[in-house]
């Protein structure tokens, strides 16, 4: 595959301020937790350590006014995480997001895809 036979597609990472930033890691983070119920499975599905994924829950949880995660220690009752209705608002605006960019991006990201070089993999 040469580079200009590779899809191109846009990322997208909003900056809101200095410190704070919402991406496709820590949304793909919340889509996991979602489908898992569980921020550890979610981390491991990303081969990301579970100190990794409770830390960008916790950055997620005091970025937002409400969090976006709720958790549950283990023990008899099982434990486990679930998104909020806030959570499921983030993933849902950021995904609907990406497809709006994507959309609207697609000639400027073909334009520049057509001016890249033709290089062979691994050369």
């Amino acid at each position: 595959m040469t580079a200009r036979s590779a899809p191109a597609s846009l990322r997208i990472r909003i900056l809101f301020g200095e410190d704070t930033m919402l991406g496709p890691g820590k949304v793909d983070l919340l889509e996991h937790i979602g489908r898992t119920g569980s921020i550890a499975a979610a981390g491991r599905a990303m081969n990301m350590s579970y100190k990794r994924a409770w830390l960008l829950v916790e950055n997620m949880n005091a970025a937002f006014r409400e969090p976006l995660v709720a958790s549950a220690r283990g023990g008899k009752a099982g434990g486990g995480a679930h998104l909020t209705a806030t959570g499921q608002a983030v993933l849902a605006l950021y995904r609907n997001m990406e497809i709006t960019v994507a959309k609207a991006g697609a000639p400027q990201v073909a334009a520049l895809a057509a001016l890249l070089r033709d290089i062979p993999d691994g050369k």
